[in-house]
């Protein structure tokens, strides 16, 4: 899994000019999942996510956690984050996991990510053609890929 993740002021996501997802001071994640991820790969990058100390602390120092901060989550999935450019100027999603795959998994790991954070979050629509807005804060935006745990 790659998680892209920006520390925002605020962040939506809409759907045929619909609201899906809303969220003020936060986290907005773009996740990709690849077919070689599993449950672990989950779990991990939850933890990671909800204790990366990238909010500001009392003296402006990077100290506090989104569970710190209060801040929300609007999580979007986005396959594009696979994307292989080595050969050609057209990207290749092989290792993008196919829909039957990675539905179930983006599903699950909204339940892993909100048990973490002990609170409901803000989701896009899998597959959907979403158009994603933010102010990112900082700014801050940090790169994440389960495979490179070590």
């Amino acid at each position: 899994m790659i998680a892209v993740i920006q520390r925002v002021s605020e962040s939506t996501v809409c759907i045929n000019g619909e609201i899906k997802g809303i969220i003020g001071a936060g986290l907005m994640i773009l996740l990709g999942i690849e077919e070689a991820d599993a449950q672990d790969d989950m779990d991990w990058l939850s933890k990671k996510i909800v204790h990366l100390r990238i909010f500001p602390d009392e003296q402006g120092v990077m100290n506090k956690s989104i569970l710190d901060s209060g801040g929300d989550i609007l999580l979007i999935s986005q396959f594009t984050l696979l994307a292989s450019t080595k050969k050609g100027n057209r990207p290749s999603y092989i290792k993008a996991a196919k829909p039957d795959t990675a539905i179930p998994m983006y599903e699950r790991f909204i339940q892993v990510l909100e048990s973490d954070l002990g609170k409901a979050i803000q989701t896009g629509e899998f597959g959907a053609d979403m158009k994603v807005s933010l102010i990112n804060d900082g700014p801050v935006t940090i790169i994440i890929d389960s495979k490179n745990k070590v």
